[in-house]
């Protein structure tokens, strides 16, 4: 994932860009950078590793080496960015959020022929962001150029751009599936992925970009030059997992669709009479909290916490690349609270389970410590297809997802055939695949949210909201 901030003000810029690029870090763990705009410095920019040390460490040195009335900043979870880009339109600095499915389709189409060159980065690939910012340089000006490039993207792209002049042209990709947002203060205009994030900065909400609508901002003004398409399919994730709880959404809070989701999902267990003896109900991790107290408040079970979490030396367990070493993390951050496992029924709440990993050795230090039975929610449905569209969810194969794989397990290629019977805990195959996974994982039950209960507790139209990782649809 990813996520950007930038402002244009009549004073300095460059607070406001720090804190509120840093309110976008729980979005990526590997890179982040500034670009800034100053009339006499002109562009300057600073991009730094943020794999082991969080962004406000490598960047509280920016107020001395930066300044500019206009700038902005980027939290990435791949490529290096912003990008200078010298280009027909001139001196300018972009960010990038998305994915490129068709990347060497692009590069052979439009680039080599026009003896166009690319830095490789490690592994041999590309700058996902030096191709966007080359697409863009196909066209004559900066709007068609935006326009063209994510036609032409194969999966999705928001774009960020810091002119010469001084000026942002923010872009939301063309169906929306990524929400960019426009916050207007008294000395000028900022623009957002998170909308607590100018907030706290003393911003008020002006604008929510539609699909594929383009906005120039200066500290005077916010104008739009490409109006928005009516088409939407906005990811339904941000609401589930990985959207800030105070942001909110296409006017819907992120919080408060969690506490609804968790309600619904207690209200199908009262409904089928499964899981009414617990002793707690609890959240994991931090993001599957909000869903838990949904369900305790409905279930009139309360909600604890069984074990607490060592957050001082290792905030966040997927911070290292490899996947031994989270899982090690994993575990050292789980300190038990014994008098609430030991010979206790509990019940966990969790945002999303997509390998399964991390939750199994979850389960099994619980048992380790003593309780009786071990019962799993997941606020999603089950996950059956690697996300396409923003690089979320994506490994080499479908495979490594614990539903499809338990699905080949059971039933081979001829599975795929029947993944919707597979997604809803009704049918024959339903049950099989929640009893199989319990099996393995060693949960006294599983229940996943159906994708009828998720879209209730967002409150907005299914055509409108992007479910491709759950049932495949785009």
């Amino acid at each position: 994932m990813g996520g950007f901030f930038g402002a244009v003000l009549k004073n300095d810029a460059i607070s406001d860009v720090f804190f509120g690029t840093d309110y976008h870090s729980h979005l990526g763990t590997r890179r982040a950078g500034i670009a800034a705009y100053d009339a006499e410095l002109g562009m300057q920019r600073k991009i730094h590793n943020i794999q082991n040390s969080p962004f406000r460490t490598k960047f509280e040195h920016v107020y001395n080496d930066t300044k500019g009335n206009a700038a902005i900043g980027c939290i990435s979870d791949y490529d290096p960015q912003p990008l200078l880009v010298r280009s027909r339109h001139g001196m300018c600095a972009i960010c990038f959020v998305g994915a490129i499915n068709n990347a060497e389709e692009l590069i052979n189409r439009y680039l080599i022929n026009n003896s166009g060159q690319f830095l490789p980065m490690n592994g041999g690939g590309i700058n996902n962001t030096e191709l966007v910012a080359a697409l863009i340089n196909q066209k004559e000006h900066f709007i068609e150029g935006i326009r063209f490039a994510q036609e032409q993207i194969d999966g999705s792209a928001s774009i960020v751009i810091l002119t010469e002049k001084g000026k942002i042209i923010a872009a939301r990709d063309k169906l929306g599936r990524l929400p960019v947002l426009i916050g207007k203060r008294e000395d000028g205009f900022c623009v957002s992925f998170e909308s607590f994030a100018y907030q706290k900065l003393g911003f008020e909400d002006y604008k929510e970009l539609g699909p594929a609508e383009i906005v120039k901002l200066t500290a005077d003004d916010c104008t739009v030059v490409s109006e928005a398409k009516k088409e939407m399919k906005i990811c339904s994730f941000l609401w589930a997992y990985y959207g800030y709880p105070t942001s909110s959404y296409e006017g819907v809070n992120v919080e408060v669709m969690r506490m609804k989701n968790g309600e619904i999902l207690a209200e199908q267990d009262q409904k089928n009479g499964i899981a009414q003896d617990i002793d707690s109900v609890a959240g994991v991790p931090d993001s599957g909290v909000p869903h838990a107290i949904g369900y305790a408040n409905k279930s009139k079970a309360p909600y604890a916490r069984p074990f607490i979490k060592y957050t001082p030396t290792w905030s966040r367990s997927f911070t290292p690349t490899k996947q031994t070493e989270r899982s090690k993390v994993a575990k050292m951050k789980q300190v038990p609270v014994p008098d609430l496992i030991k010979d206790k029924k509990l019940l966990f709440v969790d945002d999303s389970i997509v390998r399964g990993t991390q939750l199994k050795e979850t389960v099994d230090f619980l048992y380790h410590n003593g309780a009786k039975e071990v019962h799993i929610r997941s606020a999603c449905p089950p996950i059956m297809f690697n996300c396409k569209y923003l690089n979320f969810t994506q490994s080499n194969s479908d495979m490594d997802l614990i539903a499809r794989r338990t699905i080949f397990e059971l039933e081979g290629e001829e599975g795929v055939k029947h993944i919707d019977e597979y997604a809803d805990a009704n049918t024959e195959r339903g049950k099989k695949l929640r009893d199989t996974i319990c099996e393995k994982m060693n949960f006294t039950s599983l229940q996943y949210q159906s994708l009828e209960g998720i879209i209730k507790a967002i409150g907005l139209p299914q055509c409108k909201l992007c479910t491709y990782c759950w049932n495949g649809k785009e």
